[in-house]
Protein backbone atom coordinates (compact mmCIF):
# COMPACT_ATOMS: atom_id res chain seq x y z
CA UNK A 1 0.00 0.00 0.00
CA UNK A 2 1.45 3.26 -0.57
CA UNK A 3 1.95 5.82 2.04
CA UNK A 4 1.88 9.49 2.27
CA UNK A 5 4.91 9.77 3.99
CA UNK A 6 8.55 9.99 3.20
CA UNK A 7 11.51 9.83 5.30
CA UNK A 8 13.48 13.07 4.43
CA UNK A 9 17.10 12.45 3.41
CA UNK A 10 19.32 12.66 6.56
CA UNK A 11 16.08 12.33 8.55
CA UNK A 12 17.21 12.88 12.42
CA UNK A 13 16.10 10.14 14.33
CA UNK A 14 13.25 11.85 15.86
CA UNK A 15 12.01 12.07 12.94
CA UNK A 16 12.34 8.61 12.08
CA UNK A 17 10.43 8.05 15.51
CA UNK A 18 7.80 9.98 14.45
CA UNK A 19 7.05 8.85 10.87
CA UNK A 20 6.89 5.10 12.75
CA UNK A 21 4.73 6.32 14.92
CA UNK A 22 2.74 7.92 12.47
CA UNK A 23 2.27 4.43 10.69
CA UNK A 24 0.69 3.32 13.55
CA UNK A 25 -2.46 5.31 12.75
CA UNK A 26 -2.04 6.35 9.66
CA UNK A 27 -1.74 3.15 7.62
CA UNK A 28 -3.02 0.26 9.64
CA UNK A 29 -6.46 2.11 8.55
CA UNK A 30 -8.06 3.02 5.11
CA UNK A 31 -7.48 6.15 4.62
CA UNK A 32 -11.55 6.68 4.83
CA UNK A 33 -11.09 5.03 8.65
CA UNK A 34 -8.01 7.66 8.70
CA UNK A 35 -9.90 10.58 7.67
CA UNK A 36 -12.73 10.19 9.99
CA UNK A 37 -10.51 9.45 13.02
CA UNK A 38 -8.57 12.58 12.03
CA UNK A 39 -11.78 14.75 11.62
CA UNK A 40 -13.15 13.69 14.89
CA UNK A 41 -9.96 14.77 17.02
CA UNK A 42 -10.32 18.47 14.99
CA UNK A 43 -13.86 18.72 15.95
CA UNK A 44 -12.74 17.26 19.59
CA UNK A 45 -9.90 19.94 19.64
CA UNK A 46 -11.81 23.00 18.33
CA UNK A 47 -14.45 22.60 20.34
CA UNK A 48 -12.50 22.63 23.67
CA UNK A 49 -9.58 25.17 22.83
CA UNK A 50 -7.13 22.39 23.58
CA UNK A 51 -3.62 22.08 21.91
CA UNK A 52 -2.79 18.56 19.31
CA UNK A 53 -0.50 17.03 22.33
CA UNK A 54 -0.10 13.67 22.44
CA UNK A 55 -2.37 13.57 25.99
CA UNK A 56 -5.43 15.46 24.35
CA UNK A 57 -5.34 13.68 21.17
CA UNK A 58 -5.58 10.37 23.15
CA UNK A 59 -8.46 11.63 25.07
CA UNK A 60 -10.04 13.10 21.79
CA UNK A 61 -9.48 9.38 20.33
CA UNK A 62 -10.87 7.79 23.63
CA UNK A 63 -14.12 10.31 23.30
CA UNK A 64 -14.59 8.74 19.72
CA UNK A 65 -14.15 4.94 21.32
CA UNK A 66 -10.53 4.47 20.54
CA UNK A 67 -8.45 3.38 22.17
CA UNK A 68 -5.19 2.99 20.67
CA UNK A 69 -1.46 2.32 22.13
CA UNK A 70 1.22 5.14 22.77
CA UNK A 71 2.78 4.70 19.01
CA UNK A 72 -1.01 5.35 17.48
CA UNK A 73 -1.55 8.18 19.57
CA UNK A 74 1.76 10.09 19.05
CA UNK A 75 1.51 9.05 15.23
CA UNK A 76 -1.79 11.18 15.38
CA UNK A 77 -0.26 13.66 17.18
CA UNK A 78 2.31 14.09 14.95
CA UNK A 79 -0.29 13.90 11.81
CA UNK A 80 -2.66 16.58 13.21
CA UNK A 81 0.19 18.95 14.01
CA UNK A 82 1.66 18.82 11.00
CA UNK A 83 -1.71 19.66 8.91
CA UNK A 84 -2.74 22.41 11.55
CA UNK A 85 0.24 24.15 11.60
CA UNK A 86 2.58 22.70 9.29
CA UNK A 87 2.91 21.81 5.84
CA UNK A 88 0.72 18.51 5.81
CA UNK A 89 1.57 15.66 3.78
CA UNK A 90 4.40 17.81 2.22
CA UNK A 91 6.56 18.70 5.69
CA UNK A 92 8.60 15.73 4.82
CA UNK A 93 9.95 16.88 1.31
CA UNK A 94 9.74 20.49 2.47
CA UNK A 95 12.57 19.53 5.26
CA UNK A 96 14.72 17.41 2.44
CA UNK A 97 17.72 19.89 1.89
CA UNK A 98 18.31 18.64 -1.58
CA UNK A 99 14.63 20.22 -2.38
CA UNK A 100 14.35 23.18 -4.25
CA UNK A 101 10.44 22.99 -5.47
CA UNK A 102 6.91 20.90 -4.76
CA UNK A 103 4.41 20.64 -6.97
CA UNK A 104 1.47 19.11 -6.05
CA UNK A 105 -1.19 18.49 -9.15
CA UNK A 106 -3.67 16.26 -8.09
CA UNK A 107 -3.79 14.52 -4.76
CA UNK A 108 -1.72 11.51 -5.54
CA UNK A 109 0.41 13.57 -8.18
CA UNK A 110 3.13 15.36 -5.67
CA UNK A 111 6.47 16.48 -7.61
CA UNK A 112 9.84 17.66 -6.54
CA UNK A 113 13.08 19.03 -8.06
CA UNK A 114 16.04 18.77 -6.06
CA UNK A 115 18.27 19.91 -9.00
CA UNK A 116 18.23 17.09 -11.50
CA UNK A 117 14.44 17.55 -12.87
CA UNK A 118 11.01 16.73 -11.76
CA UNK A 119 10.35 13.69 -9.84
CA UNK A 120 6.93 12.13 -8.83
CA UNK A 121 6.96 11.06 -4.85
CA UNK A 122 4.90 8.25 -3.31
CA UNK A 123 3.38 11.36 -1.33
CA UNK A 124 -0.19 11.36 -1.37
CA UNK A 125 -3.02 13.94 -0.13
CA UNK A 126 -6.21 12.13 1.06
CA UNK A 127 -9.02 13.73 -1.32
CA UNK A 128 -8.80 17.05 -3.44
CA UNK A 129 -10.73 18.83 -0.44
CA UNK A 130 -7.22 18.21 1.19
CA UNK A 131 -5.26 19.85 -1.06
CA UNK A 132 -7.31 22.79 -1.05
CA UNK A 133 -7.30 23.22 2.71
CA UNK A 134 -3.97 23.18 2.89
CA UNK A 135 -3.28 26.00 0.21
CA UNK A 136 -6.38 27.88 2.08
CA UNK A 137 -4.74 27.97 5.22
CA UNK A 138 -1.17 28.12 3.87
CA UNK A 139 -2.52 31.16 2.62
CA UNK A 140 -3.68 32.10 5.12
CA UNK A 141 0.00 32.23 7.13
CA UNK A 142 1.06 34.55 4.53
CA UNK A 143 -2.10 36.94 5.01
CA UNK A 144 -3.69 36.21 1.79
CA UNK A 145 -6.78 35.40 1.15
CA UNK A 146 -7.72 32.19 -1.12
CA UNK A 147 -11.52 31.30 -1.91
CA UNK A 148 -13.98 31.17 -4.81
CA UNK A 149 -14.24 34.91 -5.17
CA UNK A 150 -9.88 34.92 -5.42
CA UNK A 151 -8.69 31.80 -6.46
CA UNK A 152 -5.25 32.41 -6.96
CA UNK A 153 -1.95 33.85 -4.60
CA UNK A 154 0.98 34.08 -4.62
CA UNK A 155 3.02 35.00 -1.54
CA UNK A 156 5.64 34.00 0.79
CA UNK A 157 5.53 31.77 3.94
CA UNK A 158 7.27 33.28 6.89
CA UNK A 159 9.70 30.86 6.31
CA UNK A 160 10.78 32.33 3.30
CA UNK A 161 8.99 29.80 1.20
CA UNK A 162 7.45 30.66 -2.04
CA UNK A 163 3.69 30.01 -2.14
CA UNK A 164 1.70 29.62 -5.14
CA UNK A 165 -1.49 28.36 -5.44
CA UNK A 166 -4.63 27.92 -7.94
CA UNK A 167 -8.20 27.18 -6.94
CA UNK A 168 -10.64 24.84 -9.24
CA UNK A 169 -12.35 25.84 -11.55
CA UNK A 170 -9.63 27.72 -12.55
CA UNK A 171 -7.29 25.11 -12.02
CA UNK A 172 -9.33 21.86 -13.35
CA UNK A 173 -9.91 19.06 -11.37
CA UNK A 174 -7.58 19.66 -8.22
CA UNK A 175 -6.02 22.66 -6.22
CA UNK A 176 -2.78 23.03 -7.62
CA UNK A 177 0.16 24.27 -5.24
CA UNK A 178 3.44 25.28 -5.73
CA UNK A 179 6.46 25.49 -2.77
CA UNK A 180 9.34 26.80 -4.00
CA UNK A 181 11.93 26.25 -1.10
CA UNK A 182 14.67 29.37 -0.08
CA UNK A 183 17.81 27.70 0.86
CA UNK A 184 18.73 29.12 4.27
CA UNK A 185 22.16 30.26 3.06
CA UNK A 186 23.39 31.14 -0.09
CA UNK A 187 25.87 28.47 -2.18
CA UNK A 188 29.49 29.70 -2.25
CA UNK A 189 31.53 30.24 -5.74
CA UNK A 190 33.18 27.12 -5.02
CA UNK A 191 29.67 25.02 -4.92
CA UNK A 192 28.54 26.10 -7.63
CA UNK A 193 31.43 24.87 -9.62
CA UNK A 194 31.55 21.44 -8.12
CA UNK A 195 27.85 21.35 -9.18
CA UNK A 196 28.60 22.21 -12.37
CA UNK A 197 26.44 25.15 -12.62
CA UNK A 198 30.06 27.44 -13.28
CA UNK A 199 32.53 25.38 -15.58
CA UNK A 200 36.13 25.19 -14.04
CA UNK A 201 37.56 28.39 -14.32
CA UNK A 202 34.84 30.31 -14.90
CA UNK A 203 34.51 31.36 -11.24
CA UNK A 204 37.61 33.88 -12.20
CA UNK A 205 35.48 35.89 -14.54
CA UNK A 206 32.45 36.10 -11.90
CA UNK A 207 34.90 37.15 -9.07
CA UNK A 208 36.18 40.10 -11.55
CA UNK A 209 32.90 40.94 -12.63
CA UNK A 210 32.10 41.67 -9.14
CA UNK A 211 35.31 43.75 -8.51
CA UNK A 212 35.26 45.49 -10.76
CA UNK A 213 31.57 47.33 -9.99
CA UNK A 214 30.20 46.06 -13.98
CA UNK A 215 26.42 46.02 -14.12
CA UNK A 216 24.92 43.34 -15.16
CA UNK A 217 21.50 41.01 -15.27
CA UNK A 218 21.41 37.40 -14.95
CA UNK A 219 18.71 35.90 -17.92
CA UNK A 220 17.17 32.51 -17.56
CA UNK A 221 13.90 30.49 -17.78
CA UNK A 222 11.80 29.89 -14.65
CA UNK A 223 13.85 27.45 -12.45
CA UNK A 224 17.19 27.89 -14.25
CA UNK A 225 18.83 29.54 -11.10
CA UNK A 226 18.87 32.98 -11.78
CA UNK A 227 18.22 33.75 -7.94
CA UNK A 228 20.59 31.26 -6.84
CA UNK A 229 23.66 32.73 -8.83
CA UNK A 230 22.68 36.79 -7.66
CA UNK A 231 22.63 35.64 -4.29
CA UNK A 232 25.88 33.85 -4.44
CA UNK A 233 27.69 36.91 -6.50
CA UNK A 234 25.79 39.24 -4.15
CA UNK A 235 27.83 37.28 -1.39
CA UNK A 236 31.28 38.48 -2.68
CA UNK A 237 30.82 42.17 -3.24
CA UNK A 238 33.36 43.97 -0.47
CA UNK A 239 32.11 43.72 3.23
CA UNK A 240 32.11 47.58 3.37
CA UNK A 241 29.47 47.89 0.82
CA UNK A 242 26.12 48.52 1.27
CA UNK A 243 24.02 45.97 -0.84
CA UNK A 244 19.66 47.32 -0.89
CA UNK A 245 17.42 44.78 -2.40
CA UNK A 246 14.30 45.34 -3.71
CA UNK A 247 12.11 42.20 -4.57
CA UNK A 248 8.77 41.48 -4.78
CA UNK A 249 8.85 38.64 -2.89
CA UNK A 250 12.24 38.16 -0.56
CA UNK A 251 14.12 35.08 -1.93
CA UNK A 252 18.03 36.53 -2.43
CA UNK A 253 19.70 35.31 0.50
CA UNK A 254 23.48 36.90 -0.12
CA UNK A 255 25.88 36.26 2.70
CA UNK A 256 27.25 39.66 3.37
CA UNK A 257 27.39 42.06 6.31
CA UNK A 258 25.61 44.70 4.70
CA UNK A 259 22.43 43.91 3.43
CA UNK A 260 18.87 46.06 3.18
CA UNK A 261 15.68 44.42 2.24
CA UNK A 262 12.81 46.18 0.47
CA UNK A 263 10.16 43.82 0.05
CA UNK A 264 6.88 44.80 -2.15
CA UNK A 265 3.17 44.21 -0.84
CA UNK A 266 0.06 43.56 -2.99
CA UNK A 267 -3.18 46.00 -1.91
CA UNK A 268 -5.48 44.92 1.00
CA UNK A 269 -9.18 43.50 0.52
CA UNK A 270 -10.02 47.33 0.53
CA UNK A 271 -7.73 48.05 -2.47
CA UNK A 272 -5.06 50.17 -0.55
CA UNK A 273 -1.54 49.67 0.20
CA UNK A 274 -0.17 48.36 -2.73
CA UNK A 275 4.01 48.71 -2.75
CA UNK A 276 5.03 48.05 -6.02
CA UNK A 277 8.53 47.11 -7.08
CA UNK A 278 8.79 50.34 -9.09
CA UNK A 279 7.90 52.17 -5.43
CA UNK A 280 11.40 50.26 -3.72
CA UNK A 281 13.97 51.35 -6.56
CA UNK A 282 13.08 54.68 -6.09
CA UNK A 283 13.04 54.46 -2.11
CA UNK A 284 16.28 52.43 -2.76
CA UNK A 285 18.39 54.84 -4.75
CA UNK A 286 17.39 57.17 -1.57
CA UNK A 287 19.14 54.95 0.80
CA UNK A 288 22.81 55.11 -0.29
CA UNK A 289 23.05 51.82 -1.84
CA UNK A 290 26.38 51.19 -3.14
CA UNK A 291 25.25 48.08 -5.31
CA UNK A 292 21.52 48.41 -6.03
CA UNK A 293 19.76 44.92 -6.69
CA UNK A 294 16.26 44.37 -8.12
CA UNK A 295 15.45 40.71 -7.54
CA UNK A 296 13.47 40.35 -10.56
CA UNK A 297 12.98 42.85 -13.66
CA UNK A 298 9.55 42.32 -15.24
CA UNK A 299 7.55 45.95 -15.19
CA UNK A 300 7.73 49.92 -14.96
CA UNK A 301 10.60 49.78 -12.25
CA UNK A 302 13.13 49.15 -15.44
CA UNK A 303 12.85 52.56 -15.80
CA UNK A 304 13.83 53.65 -12.68
CA UNK A 305 16.58 50.96 -12.71
CA UNK A 306 17.94 52.44 -15.94
CA UNK A 307 18.44 55.67 -14.42
CA UNK A 308 20.01 54.70 -11.64
CA UNK A 309 22.90 52.86 -13.58
CA UNK A 310 23.45 55.90 -15.21
CA UNK A 311 23.64 58.47 -12.31
CA UNK A 312 26.48 56.98 -10.55
CA UNK A 313 24.84 53.61 -9.20
CA UNK A 314 27.75 50.93 -10.09
CA UNK A 315 27.12 47.67 -10.07
CA UNK A 316 23.95 47.32 -10.07
CA UNK A 317 22.49 44.07 -11.13
CA UNK A 318 19.10 41.87 -11.08
CA UNK A 319 17.45 38.97 -13.27
CA UNK A 320 14.82 38.53 -15.98
CA UNK A 321 12.99 36.26 -17.82
CA UNK A 322 14.12 35.71 -21.35
CA UNK A 323 14.64 32.97 -23.88
CA UNK A 324 18.43 33.70 -24.73
CA UNK A 325 21.10 36.40 -23.57
CA UNK A 326 20.85 38.08 -27.13
CA UNK A 327 17.27 38.57 -26.43
CA UNK A 328 17.67 40.84 -23.68
CA UNK A 329 17.31 43.62 -25.05
CA UNK A 330 14.50 43.09 -26.22
CA UNK A 331 12.89 42.40 -23.60
CA UNK A 332 14.24 45.13 -21.82
CA UNK A 333 12.35 47.37 -24.63
CA UNK A 334 8.96 46.07 -24.40
CA UNK A 335 9.28 46.71 -20.40
CA UNK A 336 10.41 49.62 -20.93
CA UNK A 337 7.92 50.83 -23.83
CA UNK A 338 5.39 49.79 -21.81
CA UNK A 339 6.15 52.24 -19.02
CA UNK A 340 6.07 54.99 -21.54
CA UNK A 341 9.69 55.31 -22.48
CA UNK A 342 10.35 55.74 -25.85
CA UNK A 343 12.51 53.30 -28.20
CA UNK A 344 15.30 55.29 -28.21
CA UNK A 345 15.95 56.66 -25.31
CA UNK A 346 15.80 53.02 -23.48
CA UNK A 347 18.47 51.70 -25.87
CA UNK A 348 20.52 54.90 -24.95
CA UNK A 349 20.48 54.80 -21.44
CA UNK A 350 21.03 50.69 -21.83
CA UNK A 351 24.28 51.45 -24.04
CA UNK A 352 25.32 53.54 -20.88
CA UNK A 353 24.00 51.62 -18.26
CA UNK A 354 24.62 48.21 -18.34
CA UNK A 355 27.69 45.84 -19.04
CA UNK A 356 27.13 42.37 -19.00
CA UNK A 357 24.19 39.42 -19.52
CA UNK A 358 24.91 36.11 -17.85
CA UNK A 359 22.39 33.42 -19.52
CA UNK A 360 21.09 30.47 -17.57
CA UNK A 361 19.38 27.22 -18.91
CA UNK A 362 18.65 23.82 -17.59
CA UNK A 363 19.71 21.08 -19.61
CA UNK A 364 18.10 18.04 -20.55
CA UNK A 365 19.18 16.40 -17.43
CA UNK A 366 17.51 19.40 -15.44
CA UNK A 367 20.82 20.37 -14.52
CA UNK A 368 21.31 24.39 -14.20
CA UNK A 369 24.47 25.91 -15.84
CA UNK A 370 25.86 29.00 -17.08
CA UNK A 371 25.13 28.52 -21.53
CA UNK A 372 26.69 32.24 -22.08
CA UNK A 373 28.13 35.70 -21.00
CA UNK A 374 27.50 38.57 -23.49
CA UNK A 375 28.45 41.87 -23.59
CA UNK A 376 26.49 44.76 -24.85
CA UNK A 377 27.17 47.29 -27.85
CA UNK A 378 25.35 49.27 -29.97
CA UNK A 379 24.72 48.15 -33.93
CA UNK A 380 25.07 50.37 -37.18
CA UNK A 381 21.20 51.69 -36.16
CA UNK A 382 22.29 52.65 -32.81
CA UNK A 383 20.30 49.84 -31.00
CA UNK A 384 21.91 47.81 -28.39
CA UNK A 385 22.60 44.47 -29.19
CA UNK A 386 24.61 41.57 -27.22
CA UNK A 387 27.66 39.89 -28.52
CA UNK A 388 28.71 36.68 -27.14
CA UNK A 389 31.61 36.57 -25.12
CA UNK A 390 31.50 33.54 -23.53
CA UNK A 391 29.80 30.20 -23.86
CA UNK A 392 29.49 26.66 -22.01
CA UNK A 393 32.14 24.33 -22.44
CA UNK A 394 32.49 21.35 -20.01
CA UNK A 395 36.19 21.60 -18.91
CA UNK A 396 35.95 25.98 -19.46
CA UNK A 397 34.51 28.53 -21.00
CA UNK A 398 34.97 28.68 -24.68
CA UNK A 399 35.86 32.14 -26.06
CA UNK A 400 33.72 34.13 -28.35
CA UNK A 401 34.32 37.08 -30.22
CA UNK A 402 32.98 39.29 -27.24
CA UNK A 403 35.56 38.10 -25.27
CA UNK A 404 38.02 40.97 -26.17
CA UNK A 405 35.51 43.56 -25.44
CA UNK A 406 34.58 41.80 -21.92
CA UNK A 407 38.52 41.44 -21.20
CA UNK A 408 38.75 45.73 -21.67
CA UNK A 409 35.72 46.01 -18.96
CA UNK A 410 36.95 43.79 -16.67
CA UNK A 411 39.26 44.77 -13.57
CA UNK A 412 42.94 44.18 -14.35
CA UNK A 413 42.61 43.62 -18.27
CA UNK A 414 45.95 41.41 -18.02
CA UNK A 415 44.30 39.37 -15.13
CA UNK A 416 41.00 38.61 -16.71
CA UNK A 417 42.83 37.53 -20.00
CA UNK A 418 43.76 34.43 -17.68
CA UNK A 419 39.92 33.21 -17.62
CA UNK A 420 38.62 31.20 -18.52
Amino acid sequence: MSTSWVEPVGADPGARRDARASEGLGYATDIGERARLLDGVRQWLAESGAEPTPAHVAQALRAQGKVLGDAEVLGAAHQLRSELVGSGPLDSLLADPTVTDVLVAAPDRVWVDRGGGLELTPVSFPDAAAVRRLAQRLAAVAGRRLDDARPWVDARLPDGTRLHAVLPPVAVGSTCLSLRVVRPRAFTLDELVTAGTVPPGGDRVLRELIASRLSYVISGGTGSGKTTLLSTLLGMVPPSERIVLAEDSTELRPDHPHVVRLEGRPANQEGVGLVQLEDLVRQALRMRPDRLVVGEVRGPEVVSLLAALNTGHEGGCGTLHANAAAQVPARLEALGTAAGLDRAALHSQLAAGLSVVLHLVRDRNGRRRIAEVHVLERDTSGLVVTVPALRWGATAFTRERGWERLRELLRGGSEGSEAP
